[in-house]
């Protein structure tokens, strides 16, 4: 009897170190959030372009500034840069509450995170957010998965479920590199469980101490040859006051 509880104490041991360990779903999505957006405050220009069936059809430049708030999301203000036409524009995200400013009219308006901005990208894709804050996070498990350089990652699998009805998306599909915690492939869905779009991350570049997605593809569920590119360029930390962030 005592040799056998001096075999099966390591075990015991060896195996609620192995337990506690193991990352949880919540911390592997904080992680890849960490890797996605930079902490603090900061600036970054976005790039979007659409294509259909390979051919350009249209574009917009965008410049976003976002602060972290007390509860860990960020409030984000973004600036319209190009075209011409809808330079000045600005869209205001804090909190849940997203609103859109023409300086023409001098009038803002309640925005939905949801409507589409151009092409595949939503409104809500444009502001930065930590998902961890806004979504339940589940382990589904591992899978190997291509990454948006075309090669074969080991990644857990994540299923997130929104926690308010307020968010962008009401489940995603998330694929994190089982290596170094990198967001890899997004598959968004909406209430109805339906595949609205699925995004890849890559590009990955130096940007304000770490390296950073750079491009994300996102292509849309139902037609795969309507794309939509978010390129993000010329990350600067910087002081952003609080008056920015308030309708």
């Amino acid at each position: 009897m005592k040799t056998l509880t001096s075999l099966l104490l390591p075990l015991f041991f060896f195996a609620a170190s192995a337990a506690s360990a193991a990352p949880t779903a919540n911390s592997i999505l904080g992680a890849s959030d960490a890797i996605r957006n930079p902490g603090g405050a900061f600036s970054v220009t976005v790039t979007l372009t659409e294509f259909q069936a390979g051919k350009q059809v249209d574009a917009s430049t965008l410049t976003s500034y976002s602060r972290t708030q007390s509860n860990g999301q960020f409030a984000s203000l973004v600036q319209f840069v190009l075209p011409a036409r809808d330079a000045g524009k600005l869209m205001l995200k804090n909190g849940n509450d997203m609103w859109f400013y023409d300086p023409l009219s001098k009038a803002s308006v309640r925005l939905s995170p949801q409507q589409r901005l151009l092409g595949q990208a939503s409104n809500g894709d444009v502001a930065t957010v930590n998902l961890a804050k806004d979504y339940t996070a589940v382990l589904s498990g591992e899978e190997e998965v291509q990454n948006g350089e075309r090669q074969l990652r080991k990644a857990h699998k994540l299923a997130l479920t929104a926690a308010n009805p307020d968010v962008t998306y009401a489940s995603i599909e998330m694929w994190v590199d089982a290596e170094n915690n990198r967001p890899i492939k997004a598959r968004f869905f909406a209430d109805s469980s339906r595949l609205l779009k699925t995004a890849y991350y890559r590009r990955y570049q130096p940007q304000l101490g770490a390296e950073r997605p750079t491009e994300t593809v996102i292509i849309d569920g139902l037609d795969p040859k309507s794309v939509t590119i978010m390129r993000f360029s010329d990350y600067a930390a910087r002081s952003i006051p609080d008056t920015w962030m308030q309708r």
